[in-house]
């Protein structure tokens, strides 16, 4: 019965060049960059509203909720509809969310504003099934790395950017200069970004619950999704914790030495197309394999060391080579499972990605409040932990790409 309601996959209308590979990294950074300029912006926040760390804590992550709930409910429809007129209306959605958070006069209105912020900043993961869809499959895993590198270095400039924005003209400036971001980027999508027909004439009842089927089908996108959400998790924990370690005695540093720490791991990010390149030749769990031991490492220097700054400059440039290694191969993984259900298999891996992400802000947020930076590193060991139990698993896995 499902098999009636679905067309065969149609062939792209468009060529996937350098130049659009580009447009879709710069596209991706600029997008994700809306959910990460909270973090090194909560100490102020928190005094601004006279509210706790944990309260700012719970606001970055509505905003990673947001995200994950968006995903599940929008990424889906892009198997069913034109994906250039999708990516422009959730472009243009988040450039009004991000206008009402620069304007919140309370807590409440900030939270709600920040979790639609999440929920319309998908764009990136709009573009990333659209790359790998394009992409010849001998160079998907490159691909993948190199719209990821620039969604990272979005991730990882946004926070310099932030920090040294509300350091000296505070907070809410930082969200009006993303708002104008938003609609420059906007009116260059509608220029440059072509059109590419739907793989899928599925109702949209039908596509949400086909999803359930496709998570049953899939024990590689399983163990991908677990494996992503526990390293994201703890990616984000530190990220959301370290503007509070820079505050204390040790430091005393500021929220824009906070965001300078993101230039320290643009190196990840500038790493991710080799990480495509080595899954292209030895396999996606071979590289994920990399990316938890340099994972590990980084969580062992900040537990030993992290209250010295050479060594804090160590782990952050190894847990973004680490998180990034990651990403990219288990996007590598799953985008080969499935042509015709690349948006739902997306859908699944990146919201469990970012409900990760969004446990690790609050978690690491709860955890320095109540434990300090030790607490932290804590965290970040057991995510670690489980996270190679799933990758053992995962070699006792046949994917489908390996069966062909």
């Amino acid at each position: 019965m499902q098999q009636s309601n679905q067309r065969p996959l149609q062939s792209a209308q468009a060529v996937l060049t350098p130049s659009l590979v580009r447009i879709m990294a710069i596209a991706s950074g600029i997008t994700v960059a809306n959910l990460y300029y909270i973090q090194p912006l909560l100490e102020q926040i928190s005094r601004n509203f006279n509210v706790t760390q944990v309260s700012v804590g719970f606001v970055a992550m509505l905003t990673q909720v947001g995200y994950a709930i968006g995903m599940l409910l929008i990424l889906p429809m892009a198997d069913t509809i034109e994906k250039k007129r999708l990516i422009l209306l959730m472009a243009a959605l988040a450039g009004c969310s991000i206008f009402i958070v620069s304007r919140a006069g309370n807590i409440p209105t900030l939270a709600a504003a920040s979790f639609a912020v999440g929920f319309t900043s998908i764009v990136p993961q709009l573009l990333l099934p659209l790359a790998a869809q394009l992409a010849n499959p001998k160079d998907r895993g490159r691909i993948i790395g190199s719209v990821l590198s620039g969604l990272l270095i979005g991730i990882l400039v946004s926070r310099t950017f932030s920090g040294f924005i509300g350091q000296y003209f505070g907070w809410r400036l930082v969200y009006l200069l993303a708002t104008f971001a938003m609609i420059a980027l906007f009116l260059f999508l509608f220029r440059f970004l072509p059109k590419c027909p739907p793989i899928s004439n599925m109702p949209y009842r039908q596509l949400m619950t086909s999803i359930g089927g496709v998570i049953k089908k899939y024990a590689a996108l399983r163990q991908a999704s677990i494996l992503g959400a526990m390293m994201f998790a703890s990616f984000s924990a530190f990220w959301t914790s370290l503007v509070f370690l820079l505050n204390t005695p040790v430091y005393h540093m500021g929220a824009n030495i906070a965001g300078l720490f993101g230039l320290v791991g643009i190196g990840g990010a500038l790493f991710a197309p080799i990480v495509g390149r080595i899954s292209d030749k030895r396999g996606p769990k071979f590289s994920v394999c990399i990316g938890l031991v340099v994972l590990i490492v980084s969580y062992l220097f900040f537990l030993l060391a992290g209250h010295q700054l050479w060594a804090l400059i160590v782990g952050v440039i190894l847990l973004d080579l680490g998180a990034q290694a990651g990403q990219v191969s288990n996007q590598a993984r799953i985008q080969a499972l499935d042509d015709n259900a690349r948006n739902r298999i997306n859908a699944v891996f990146m919201v469990s990605y970012f409900i990760g992400g969004s446990l690790g802000s609050f978690i690491g947020s709860l955890s320095f409040s109540h434990f300090g930076w030790i607490g932290v590193c804590i965290f970040g060991f057991i995510t670690q932990a489980i996270a190679v139990v799933f990758q053992i698993r995962s070699f006792h896995t046949v994917d489908s790409v390996e069966q062909k």
